[in-house]
């Protein structure tokens, strides 16, 4: 390898070059504990993203192709579009629990996973699929109760021709994704907690639950949100003013 003149190595050489891009699967990821992904599991979408700074939402085009709510370390895919080779690669160095994340190197609608990679997938333990791109038999993955977010249905098939990466950092449908972060899916969406800070958003995520139940039983009694959240003070600042009725607006 060349080295700079400060005994760093070269990235401007043709061979780092070549080395980074270098198709490649990693067998092995480091993955967080399972309670964790299970009480994420439990807190949903929702409450995940407002405990971690509102932060982490994969873009709302991703939709379940039937109601379902699941949680797991991401085993990543990178594809070429409209091939899905990768896919089938990558189920090898899944593991029970493991979710699917997978995405192209450009945009794709195509139909890149079916009901038959789903009933490998099933079999190997995996819990379920996000893919920036499309699926198909999804009458059959619903009979099969293999979950799926996809952009897409569509049943335009793949080749199996080109090479991609498995257990490396991807986006998918805008949100960065590392092989082992948490991904957490249900009908609200998609949602992805960095390995390193998933027990802590656990936490913060079961806080925020009790608060809310709080509110939820102050509702009940009929108190009003603004009051139980201190928002007239919030209200009167915006210069917002209340009114007896419609008469009293002034004529425009």
């Amino acid at each position: 390898m060349n080295l700079t003149s400060k005994g760093g190595p070269d990235h401007s050489s043709a061979d780092h070059k070549s080395t980074c891009l270098k198709p490649r699967i990693f067998r092995n990821i480091q993955r967080p504990d399972p309670d964790i992904s299970f009480a994420l599991r439990e807190l949903g979408t929702a409450t995940v993203h407002e405990a971690q700074s509102r932060t982490g939402l994969a873009r709302p085009y991703l939709r379940p192709i039937y109601p379902a709510r699941i949680a797991g370390p991401a085993v990543t895919v990178s594809c070429q579009p409209g091939d899905n080779l990768m896919i089938h690669a990558s189920i090898e160095v899944c593991r029970p629990g493991d979710v699917l994340v997978v995405t192209t190197t450009s945009e794709s609608t195509d139909g890149m996973f079916g009901d038959l990679l789903g009933v490998l997938c099933q079999a190997r333990g995996v819990v379920g699929l996000i893919i920036d791109a499309g699926v198909r038999d999804t009458a059959e993955l619903t009979a099969l109760q293999f979950p799926a977010w996809a952009k897409a249905i569509c049943a335009q098939g793949t080749v199996k021709a080109s090479a991609g990466s498995v257990n490396v950092p991807v986006i998918c449908a805008g949100v960065a994704v590392n092989p082992g972060d948490v991904i957490v899916a249900d009908s609200d969406g998609v949602v992805v907690v960095a390995r390193r800070h998933a027990a802590e958003i656990v936490e913060l995520g079961k806080q925020r639950i009790e608060k809310e139940e709080m509110a939820r039983e102050q509702f009940r009694k009929g108190e009003l949100s603004v009051d139980f959240f201190g928002l007239r003070a919030k209200l009167e600042e915006l210069g917002v003013e209340y009114c007896s009725d419609v008469q009293d607006l002034p004529l425009s």
